[in-house]
């Protein structure tokens, strides 16, 4: 079985945010990769909606109060 799983290294050890579904003493191959802290990201919100690659008319922003009728 291999899974994907996201955890907290609590200074002893690695708590999964969900349960493992293994039989104790269970050995298994750990990788570790930290993730960067979702609070301290430094990522700014132009960069992300650019990311996105939103398609839509180039005027947008100019009629952003206007609604389209069905």
């Amino acid at each position: 079985m291999r899974k994907t799983l996201d955890g907290i290294f609590d200074g002893e050890s690695i708590r999964t945010e969900e349960p493992l579904d293994l039989e104790p003493n269970t050995r298994v191959q750990i990788t570790i990769e930290a993730q960067p802290d979702a609070g301290t990201s430094k990522r700014s919100f132009l960069r992300t909606a650019r990311s996105l690659n939103l398609d839509g008319p180039p005027d947008w922003s100019e009629r952003i109060g206007q609604h389209s009728q069905p």
